[in-house]
């Protein structure tokens, strides 16, 4: 495996890639085009000027994370194929650069959703957090709004202002796209663009649902294991895979993370490892990556991965804000390179523990 961070972009993120660099057994980044908005064209000069001020750094690009997906190709309209094919040029772009992993989800109107961006924990840290009983009480509509003083300034992914400023009308969007709909449309999609990675060896690796139940009424699809298996089963390319999201996944209490891991051999391209503190089946929040911090067993999430061969890049996922750092919910340095380095701890024992058999 090849440990990771999410990287956003020197224009947009508080963290640099010196910064990166320097955190143990990081040698990649997963980044993307921040300022591109879906269904755009990512030109090949763009993506070589990103990929050269990585390597400048002393890092590589492992994936993309994300080239999001136009609404249009999600419903299902009649200019689907024009985002389709705007999609695969974006592709072969990539793919003519090197770059042969993109994380991408098909969630309607929202990529994620928390209803607290600064929940204070018992040790002073701050962190991401879900309530079903806010969500409930909140007109959609509004969700941004309640959010947004705790963004530390950031854009948010999947919550840029541009797009919050049309929620009425993407809502109106997907008023008829139900579950059935949205797995259709994600097929039509993916074998529109398996030639092309075919082609160039490009894994797409869908990230599930956050949290993984319907919100707001809108259908949710990736959330479980007979649904990841039913997705790769309409589309049976290896290029077809998954995103492993511990914390996206894990939002759903009956789904078994390694048991999940050891189903899916072969087709997890690139795992997002987090943990979780749950308060009740529906309150969560987001807490360290040490198992005893929160409700996952990490190291059996690990020891799965690497029991089925993962070869693919890990990235620790939303960290805590801590040391009085102010970034991206989620996203500063501090939290994110403590758990670069306990994730790799627990590789390096496992991988030792069984090389002595």
């Amino acid at each position: 495996m090849e440990m990771t961070i999410r990287w956003f972009g020197s224009k947009y993120d508080t963290v640099t890639l010196e910064q990166i660099r320097q955190i143990p057994g990081v040698s990649g980044v997963i980044t993307t085009l921040y300022d591109t908005a879906p269904g755009e064209i990512w030109s090949i000069e763009a993506i070589r000027d990103l990929k050269k001020e990585v390597e400048s750094a002393g890092l590589n690009i492992s994936g993309i994370e994300s080239v999001n997906i136009h609404d249009a190709i999600k419903v299902g309209s009649e200019d689907r194929d024009r985002y389709i094919d705007n999609y695969i040029k974006t592709l072969e772009n990539l793919g003519r650069e090197d770059i042969h992993l993109v994380c991408y989800n098909f969630m309607p109107v929202f990529d994620w959703t928390r209803t607290e961006l600064a929940r204070k924990r018992p040790d002073g840290s701050t962190v991401l957090a879900y309530s079903q009983k806010t969500i409930d009480s909140i007109d959609p509509e509004n969700m941004f709004a309640s959010i947004k003083d705790d963004s530390n300034g950031a854009i948010l992914p999947g919550w840029e202002p541009d797009r919050m400023e049309h929620i009425k009308e993407l809502f109106d969007l997907y008023r008829n796209v139900d579950e059935e709909k949205l797995f259709d449309n994600l097929k039509y999609f993916l074998e529109r663009i398996m030639p092309v990675c075919d082609r160039y060896d490009i894994n797409m690796a869908i990230h599930p649902d956050d949290p993984a139940w319907p919100v707001f009424g809108l259908p949710r699809i990736i959330t479980s294991l007979d649904n990841i298996m039913r997705m790769m089963k309409m589309v049976d390319n290896v290029h077809n895979g998954v995103t492993f999201c511990a914390g996206s996944y894990g939002t759903n209490r009956a789904n078994d993370l390694p048991t999940m891991i050891r189903a899916l051999k072969g087709r997890v391209h690139f795992a997002h490892v987090r943990n979780l503190k749950f308060n009740s089946d529906d309150d969560f929040e987001e807490a360290s990556h040490l198992s005893s911090d929160g409700s996952f067993d990490m190291y059996e999430i690990m020891k799965a991965l690497y029991d089925t061969g993962f070869d693919g890049p890990i990235r620790p996922d939303h960290g805590r804000m801590i040391w009085g750092e102010k970034a991206m919910p989620g996203y500063g340095l501090y939290d994110r390179a403590l758990g670069a380095a306990y994730l790799n701890g627990l590789w390096e024992a496992i991988d030792k523990n069984e090389k002595a058999k």
